[in-house]
């Protein structure tokens, strides 16, 4: 690439970059923090994923972050989604699920760990 090409490439980066980030200072410097956690996580053998797909799902979460789209940031209401799961269960049981998602009885294990186990006892008279 002669300077001109790459004079040209750089102004039209320069001139792109605004747009590149919905967020604010903050809010970059947060995403580009968690990014650091995932591909660390990635490279620790610690993922439940092969390490290729964990890096590529961690930079692609990170892009998204850049873009303001990723889906769990800032203004989503991660209760309602945690609990929209429950609209499959039979109505009769869909309470109690509401319940056990929201913290209600007990709870055991871990993502990590495979699996997390939410029980609770309902008395029926």
């Amino acid at each position: 690439m002669n300077k001109i090409q790459t004079t040209a490439v750089l102004a039209a980066a320069l001139c792109l970059a605004p747009g590149a980030w919905a967020g604010t200072k903050s809010e970059l410097a947060q995403a580009q923090r968690q990014h650091q956690r995932e591909r660390a996580h990635c490279t620790s053998g610690h993922s439940q994923q092969g390490r290729a797909t964990c890096l590529k799902e961690a930079d692609a979460a990170y892009q998204e972050a850049r873009r303001g789209t990723l889906a769990n940031g800032p203004g989503i209401d991660l209760a309602k989604n945690a609990t929209r799961r429950c609209e499959a269960q039979p109505a009769a049981d869909r309470e109690a699920c509401v319940q056990r998602v929201l913290g209600a009885g007990n709870t055991e294990g871990s993502v990590e760990a495979g699996g997390v186990i939410r029980r609770s006892e309902t008395i029926v008279r």
